[in-house]
């Protein structure tokens, strides 16, 4: 109980101190009864964030497709929801079958709607995924970006990557370190509060849509 207690107090300088850097945003892992939020936000992309998704301008039948085929028993999907629960951005972390043992790879996507740009959430879902990542076992992320996509780009440079251009796209091959105890505590604490954020939004947008004389409108804006 001493070594636990004594290395959970070494670790907890590290979180507090990446806490400070930036305010916290709620991301939230994803489960099956989420498919149809996960659909809607895909479909709302418009051209452009399509061709930056999935390297081609995907249709609505094929997004349909995509998220039909997404195996949340094996890959993991987080969402950042606004106010009124739309999922304003969306990352799929996606394991090879043997993602449970050391020396896997894992693939990352990221998708962020026009109107939540400029708020960092690409960047606080791929640090998210990064830290989930390492703590399932992979050793490697790798991701597929378009050169159009500044952004990403530049959070992956930041992050260490190796990049490889062929065409109009690139290939990130990112390094994920060992897990530790504080990358487990972060990535516990980060879910326990995303838990109960979207409780509370949940449990507000309930109660609005009970209040007299509120008249009937979307369930899932912003």
């Amino acid at each position: 109980m001493t070594y636990q207690t004594d290395a959970l107090e070494a670790a907890l300088p590290d979180i507090v101190g990446a806490r400070a850097v930036q305010p916290w945003v709620a991301i939230r892992g994803l489960g099956p009864r989420h498919a149809p939020r996960v659909l809607a936000h895909l479909l709302a992309l418009n051209e452009r964030d399509r061709l930056l998704r999935f390297g081609q301008v995907a249709t609505d039948d094929q997004i349909r497709g995509y998220v039909a085929r997404i195996d949340f028993g094996r890959d993991e999907l987080f969402g950042i929801f606004g106010r009124r629960l739309q999922l304003l951005a969306l990352a799929h972390l996606a394991f090879d079958p043997a993602a449970d043992r050391p020396g896997t790879l894992v693939e990352f996507g990221v998708s962020v709607l026009e109107r939540a740009r400029g708020r960092g959430y690409g960047g606080r879902l791929f640090d998210h995924a990064v830290t989930h990542a390492r703590n399932r076992g992979a050793d490697t992320m790798i991701l597929h970006i378009s050169r159009d996509n500044p952004a990403m780009l530049s959070i992956v440079r930041r992050a260490g990557a190796e990049l490889a251009f062929d065409g109009s796209e690139a290939v990130a091959q990112l390094p994920l370190p060992r897990t530790t105890l504080g990358s487990r505590i972060e990535e516990l604490v980060d879910h326990r509060a995303a838990e109960i954020d979207y409780c509370f939004k949940l449990h507000a947008l309930t109660l609005d849509r009970l209040r007299p004389g509120r008249r009937p409108g979307p369930a899932n804006g912003d």
